[in-house]
C-alpha cells in the first residue's frame, strides 16, 4: 500500500476489516487476551467491534476484570448508548469492580459523555472512595463542563480544594473550557491558580487559557498572554486561531495565520480548518483559494475535516458549483460533509436540490442528527417549501427517535410565518414542550414584518425583548415594520426605548473581493479613491434603469457600482453586506442585473441573492 500511495483513509478501512476479521474467527480463552484485543479495537476506533467482542467474551468462560470495563464503558461512550452503558454498570457492580478507582472514574466519564450528569454525580456522592480520589473529580468536572453547568463543575472544584484533593492539569482541562460569556473574571481567578500551582507551564493548560479569553470576549487578553509565550508550538498557534475563528474574531485569524506562515511553521489541517472557518465568515474567497492550493499538494488532501471545510468555504463566498465538485470527489462523506452541502444549497436559495441532498444521505444510510434537520428545515423556509418542511419536522421524532429543539422550532415558527400561516405559528409555540427562546420570537416578529401584522408584531417584540433586551436587531425590525405602515408614534416610540437602552443601530456596509484586496463600502461613502468613478457609474446605472439612488446611497449599490468598474464584462459579482438588504435595492438590483447583463450575488446575514435578467433566486421571498 505503501508503495501504492494508497490513502490514509484506505489504510484505515483494511485495518478496520481486519480486525472484524479478526474479532469473528479467533479464539480466546483467558480475560487478559480478551482485555489485549479489547484495547487494540479502541485503541483504532472500532468502538462497535470492542462491544461486539465484548459479548463474546461473556459467552466464554472468561470473567470480565477491573481491566475490561473502562475500554468497553469508552467504547459506549463514544457511540452515546447510554442502555449500554447502564448494562455495562451491572455488570461492573455484579464481578465486585465497583471499588476500582479507573472503573469508577470509567463509570462517571460515561455518564458524563452521555448527558447523564446527574447519574454521574449519584455515582460519585454514593462512593466514599471516589471522593478522595483526583481522577473521579477530574471526570465528574468534565462532564459538567460537558453539559454546560460550569457552575456546578466550579462548585465541585471549590470543594476539591477544600477537601485538599490534589488538582493537577486535567482538572483545569476539564474546568477551564466552561468559562464563557461573562464569567472572565472566574476565568483570570482560575488562570492565577494555574499560575500559583506552576500549571501554566503545561503546553495544553497554556493553549487552553489561551482560548478561554476568545470565548470570554477578551481577544485583547488571549494576544497578550499569547504574546508573553516564549515558545509557541504549533498547537499554540492553533489554539489562538480556533479561538479567534469560533468565536467571530474572522479578520484576527487570518491576521495570525499570515504570522504563523512569517514564523517559518507549517500548518496542519487543524490549522487550516480555522482559517477556512474565517474566510467562509468573511467571504475572502482569494485566500481560500490558496488554502485548497495548499491543501491539494499536501499529504492531507483527502482529510475529511479539511475538505468540510472547503465545502462551507466555497458554498458561503458564493461559488456552490465548486462546492459540490469538493464534496463529489471525497473518498467518504460523513454526517457533517451532507450538513455543509446542504446548508449551502439552503443558504443559496435552492431548497429543492437541499432537499434532494437530504433524501439522497438518507438513502446512503447516514443517520441524521439535529443540526443537519436545521440546514434542510432552514432550506425549506427560504425557498418556501412548507409543506416539505412540516414532514421532516415530523419525521424527526417519529421517524428518526430526535426530540426538536428550540433551533428546530424557530425554523418551523419562520417556515410558516414566511408562508403567511401566522396563526399556526403562534399555535407551535403555544404548543412546545419547552419555553420559547429569543430566536423562535425573533422569527415570529421577522414574519410579521413580512406580511404587515402590526398587532402580533407588538405582542412578539414584547416577548423577545424580555428575553434579549440588548439585540439592536429586534428593534430595527419592528421600527422598519412601523416605517413601511406610517406609523410615526410606533417609530418614535422605539427610538426613545433604544435612546434610553444606549442601543445604537449598526452602520451597515458592503465590500467586495477584487485581487485579494478587500473594499468596503458604507452607506453614503465618499472615501474611496475612484469615489468620482464609482458615483459616476451610479448616476449612469440610474439613468439606464429610470429611477434616482437619492442623497443616502446604499452601500451595495456603491459597491456594485465599483464592482461593474473593475470586473471583465461577463464575469459574475459577489456584494458581501453586513445587514439584510432592503426592499428598494432589492428592485434596484433585479432592474440592473437586467440591463447590463450580467449575475450579481448579493450575500447578507443569513442568506444569498442570485439576480439575473432581472430575477432574484428569492422569488422576492425573503
Amino acid at each position: 500500500m505503501t508503495k501504492q500511495s494508497f490513502t490514509l483513509h484506505s489504510t484505515n478501512k483494511l485495518l478496520s476489516r481486519q480486525l472484524r476479521i479478526t474479532v469473528v474467527n479467533k479464539t480466546y480463552t483467558t480475560c487478559s487476551s480478551y482485555n489485549t484485543q479489547l484495547r487494540d479495537l479502541t485503541k483504532h476506533g472500532n468502538y462497535q467491534e470492542c462491544l461486539t467482542l465484548y459479548r463474546q467474551m461473556l459467552r466464554s468462560t472468561a470473567t470480565p476484570n477491573a481491566f475490561t470495563f473502562p475500554v468497553v464503558l469508552k467504547s459506549s461512550a463514544f457511540l452515546s448508548l447510554p442502555i449500554s452503558g447502564k448494562q455495562l454498570h451491572s455488570h461492573v457492580i455484579k464481578t465486585g469492580c465497583h471499588s476500582e478507582p479507573f472503573v469508577q472514574t470509567a463509570l462517571i466519564s460515561f455518564y458524563g459523555k452521555c448527558s447523564l450528569v446527574k447519574d454521574a454525580r449519584q455515582l460519585f456522592d454514593e462512593s466514599p472512595h471516589s471522593q478522595k480520589l483526583t481522577v473521579c473529580y477530574n471526570a465528574l468536572i468534565s462532564g459538567y463542563t460537558r453539559n454546560d453547568q460550569f457552575v456546578s463543575g466550579y462548585k465541585l472544584f471549590a470543594r476539591m480544594r477544600f477537601m485538599r484533593i490534589p488538582v493537577d492539569a486535567v482538572t483545569m482541562l476539564g474546568l477551564i473550557p466552561g468559562c464563557s460569556g461573562d464569567i472572565l473574571k472566574i476565568g483570570e481567578s482560575l488562570h492565577g491558580f494555574v499560575a500559583k500551582c506552576g500549571l501554566d507551564n503545561d503546553f495544553c493548560v497554556a493553549n487552553c487559557l489561551l482560548t478561554m479569553y476568545v470565548r470570554c470576549g477578551s481577544k485583547e487578553l488571549a494576544r497578550k498572554f499569547f504574546d508573553c509565550m516564549p515558545i509557541k508550538e504549533l498547537a499554540t498557534w492553533n489554539a489562538m486561531i480556533s479561538g479567534y475563528a469560533q468565536n467571530g474574531y474572522a479578520t484576527e485569524a487570518l491576521e495570525l495565520y499570515r504570522e504563523l506562515e512569517s514564523s517559518g511553521l507549517d500548518p496542519n489541517p487543524i490549522t487550516l480548518v480555522g482559517v477556512l472557518s474565517s474566510c467562509a465568515h468573511l467571504g475572502a474567497r482569494k485566500i481560500g483559494v490558496d488554502i485548497e492550493k495548499k491543501v491539494q499538494n499536501s499529504s492531507f488532501k483527502h482529510n475529511i475535516f479539511l475538505n468540510n471545510a472547503l465545502i462551507n468555504m466555497y458554498a458561503r463566498c458564493g461559488d456552490l458549483r465548486k462546492a459540490q465538485e469538493i464534496f463529489d470527489n471525497m473518498l467518504e462523506k460523513n454526517l457533517v460533509s451532507w450538513t455543509a452541502i446542504i446548508g449551502g444549497y439552503g443558504m443559496h436559495g435552492e431548497g429543492e436540490t437541499a432537499v434532494h441532498l437530504f433524501n439522497e444521505m438518507i438513502r446512503s444510510n447516514i443517520r441524521p442528527d439535529g443540526t443537519v434537520f436545521v440546514s434542510v428545515l432552514s432550506a425549506c423556509s427560504h425557498a418556501g417549501l412548507t409543506d416539505t418542511g412540516l414532514d421532516y419536522f415530523d419525521s424527526m421524532k417519529m421517524k428518526f427517535g430526535l426530540n426538536p429543539g428550540p433551533e428546530h422550532y424557530s425554523c418551523v415558527v419562520d417556515l410558516l410565518g414566511r408562508a403567511g400561516r401566522l396563526d399556526d405559528a403562534q399555535k407551535i409555540i403555544k404548543t412546545m414542550p419547552m419555553e420559547p427562546d429569543g430566536a423562535i420570537w425573533g422569527a415570529l416578529l421577522g414574519a410579521c414584518k413580512i406580511h404587515k401584522n402590526v398587532d402580533l408584531a407588538e405582542v412578539a417584540f414584547d416577548r423577545v425583548i424580555k428575553l434579549e433586551p440588548t439585540n439592536i436587531g429586534y428593534y430595527v425590525l419592528l421600527s422598519n415594520l412601523y416605517t413601511e405602515v406610517n406609523n410615526t408614534e410606533g417609530i418614535l416610540r422605539i427610538r426613545v426605548m433604544m435612546r434610553e437602552k444606549g442601543l445604537r443601530k449598526d452602520p451597515g456596509y458592503s465590500y467586495v473581493e477584487h485581487k485579494g484586496t478587500t473594499h468596503l463600502f458604507v452607506a453614503g461613502d465618499h472615501n474611496h479613491p475612484q469615489t468620482d468613478e464609482i458615483y459616476a457609474m451610479l448616476t449612469r446605472l440610474d439613468d439606464l434603469i429610470n429611477v434616482s439612488s437619492g442623497n443616502m446611497v446604499h452601500s451595495e449599490r456603491l459597491a456594485i457600482a465599483f464592482a461593474l468598474l473593475i470586473t471583465e464584462v461577463g464575469q459574475d459579482i459577489l456584494v458581501i453586506k453586513n445587514l439584510r438588504v432592503c426592499g428598494d435595492c432589492h428592485e434596484f438590483i433585479k432592474s440592473v442585473s437586467k440591463v447590463v447583463e450580467r449575475r450579481f450575488i448579493i450575500r447578507d446575514p443569513t442568506r444569498f441573492h442570485h439576480f439575473k435578467d432581472g430575477v432574484c433566486s428569492c422569488k422576492d421571498y425573503w
